[in-house]
């Protein structure tokens, strides 16, 4: 019985934490919904789009690729170069991934995204991790989901989207969750700040979204540590 109450307590506490990036997922979907029908597209894309590719980086610049006279094939080529940090993030809550059946891995890696994975590694204990993952991943895709709806059928009436400073919900949130991390293991510092580095570097040369895969370098020199622990 005292098991059953604390994992509700856990549950309740993960919700109430997950609820800030909830928040901010929303806020950034009404304004993806905005732009796209805003720039003509159809209300179905973005909803449809929210669904089944379910990544803001890459929506937002396969959309921009879309409204600047792009073809379906280059606006595809861009979502899937920026989905595939994905990846890496894939191999960070691997534990998470593989502690259920086939059906679960699957429904998990369509979760997988820079919030939620920054959100399961934020807690210590192995199933505390598995339950912050499946909070955060299915509220976040919900709340997503729904803003973008809301904001593709709102249309042109929400006006210019970028006055109201919505792009920088998601880097607060992400700033917040990763703090404790970076402030209690030094080799993750480390790591943080060659990969900050490398995309603050590169920023005014490359195309938006690939800064942040360039960042991943800073994965080589955690795997080094790795293996020279090993």
């Amino acid at each position: 019985m005292r098991t059953v109450e604390r994992t509700v307590g856990a549950s309740r506490e993960l919700v109430r934490d997950a609820s800030l990036v909830w928040v901010a997922s929303g806020v950034v979907g009404v304004s993806f919904g905005a732009i796209a029908v805003a720039g003509g597209l159809p209300v179905w894309v973005p909803v449809v789009m929210s669904v089944l590719v379910y990544a803001g980086s890459a929506q937002f610049s396969a959309v921009g690729v879309l409204l600047a006279g792009g073809g379906p094939l280059a606006a595809a080529a861009t979502g899937l170069l920026l989905n595939t940090r994905t990846a890496a993030f894939s191999v960070a809550v691997a534990d998470v991934l593989g502690s259920g059946g086939r059906l679960s891995r699957f429904l998990g890696a369509h979760l997988v995204t820079d919030e939620t994975v920054a959100f399961a590694l934020a807690q210590a204990d192995p199933g505390r991790r598995r339950v912050a993952f499946w909070v955060s991943g299915v509220g976040l895709f919900v709340v997503w989901n729904v803003g973008v709806l809301a904001g593709a059928v709102a249309g042109t009436a929400l006006g210019d989207t970028a006055v109201y400073g919505l792009d920088a919900a998601f880097p607060a949130v992400l700033v917040a969750l990763v703090l404790p991390t970076l402030r209690a293991d030094a080799a993750v510092r480390r790591c943080a700040v060659l990969g900050a580095g490398v995309a603050l570097a590169v920023s005014s040369v490359v195309p938006a979204g690939v800064p942040v895969l360039l960042a991943l370098v800073g994965l080589l020199l955690y795997g080094r540590r790795k293996a020279g622990a090993a």
